[in-house]
């Protein structure tokens, strides 16, 4: 059987990994059949898939010297034992390997937002993903037959930063697991997001501030961090605490996720940079009013939709009027219509692997460069 390996050795956390299991559920249940599927991830234990061979690499996030070391050294010789038909690099950075067919997907777009100095002192991480990524992406660019975003708006920056021109646009496709049921909760806002500076979780936070100073009290907001897990986390945490109305519950699971998407009289999603922004999607799915920002990658994540208002992300007066609106039932949503994309484009993990497995022949340029870029 003919070989696809997706390389994931950076996800054990949020969207991330949440795309991951995605991916191989599409995977383990529609095309294991006809091609051997090789899973390199941080943490076995975070997956269960059946017909799926996973190999584990934990050392990818101790450092990130090995990180460089398993991309652009092991995995070349890892590739010439394994000669895979499909080698699909799932986070960002294009290995070093041989396969008949490479792939890469895009899903840190940190080279494309805007550092504040706030941002920096909070998330020194983040601040050198924003510096240096778009230098880490360029590296053997050229050599994919496919490069795939999630967005056509991160397309046309992808192209531009790069020059790559093989660009996919893949919507990921979103589907809602059985959960338990549960009723909803009278005015609850909820936002859930991991705690990174772009998240933008002050807005809220000051919206919430501006709501009590108006005499409104009677609600909650639901954030899923505690205040704990990094320095932004601790700053959220110490700045809005003295907040009744805000609620820090910390991680949770998928299921619980789904229930407290149920009990949300309303989603909020208010983050300056994402890829595509899973809890639209998962809102939709719900059939959730959502307040989210007016940026281009929430309208086209959105698509069509007829319970949705958009505010200015730095505007947290218009995000308090909008939470009014929706606490006294005179908000007016916004009816918005999904986006035409141009080719090549997946609207779902089927038609990705359509494209990526049909021997190249679903776009145009599909011969990497042999000499652009190259480690």
């Amino acid at each position: 059987m003919r070989k696809i390996v997706v390389s994931a050795v950076n996800f054990n956390e949020a969207g991330a990994l949440a795309t991951l299991k995605e991916c191989l559920e599409y995977l383990s249940s529609e095309l294991s059949h006809r091609y051997e599927i090789i899973a390199l991830v941080n943490n076995t234990s975070l997956f269960d898939n059946a017909n799926i061979k996973f190999l584990a690499f934990p050392l990818s996030k101790k450092s990130w010297l090995f990180r460089l070391y398993y991309e652009y050294v092991y995995f070349h010789k890892f590739s010439k034992e394994l000669k895979p038909y499909l080698w699909f690099s799932l986070h960002d950075m294009t290995p070093r390997v041989q396969a008949q067919i490479r792939a890469v997907y895009v899903l840190n777009p940190s080279p494309f937002y805007k550092l504040s100095c706030k941002d920096i002192y909070l998330d020194f991480k983040f601040a050198l993903f924003n510096l240096f990524y778009g230098s880490l992406y360029a590296i053997n660019i050229k050599k994919n037959h496919f490069v795939v975003v999630q967005q056509d708006c991160l397309k046309r920056q992808f192209k531009q930063l790069t020059g790559a021109r093989n660009i996919i646009v893949a919507h990921p496709g979103v589907v809602l697991k059985q959960s338990k049921m549960v009723s909803e909760v009278k005015n609850t806002f909820f936002y859930p997001a991991f705690p990174r500076v772009f998240k933008n979780f002050e807005v809220i936070g000051n919206a919430v501030a501006e709501l009590v100073k108006m005499g409104v009290r009677d609600f909650q907001v639901i954030f899923t961090i505690s205040g704990k897990e990094n320095a932004y986390a601790r700053y959220i945490y110490n700045s809005y605490k003295h907040l009744d109305q805000i609620k820090f519950i910390g991680a949770q699971s998928r299921d619980r996720i789904y229930e407290f998407y149920q009990q949300a009289s309303c989603v909020i999603f208010p983050s300056k940079l994402e890829t595509w922004g899973l809890p639209i999607s998962e809102a939709k799915l719900f059939s959730k009013p959502i307040l989210l920002a007016d940026l281009p990658y929430a309208h086209e994540t959105l698509g069509g939709y007829d319970k949705a208002k958009f505010f200015s992300p730095d505007d947290s007066g218009s995000l308090a009027q909008e939470m009014k609106g929706v606490l006294d039932q005179t908000i007016v949503f916004q009816r918005t219509e999904p986006k035409v994309i141009s080719a090549p484009f997946a609207k779902d993990w089927k038609g990705l692997f359509d494209i990526l497995l049909s021997e190249t022949k679903a776009i145009d340029s599909i011969n990497p460069a042999k000499d652009q870029g190259s480690v």
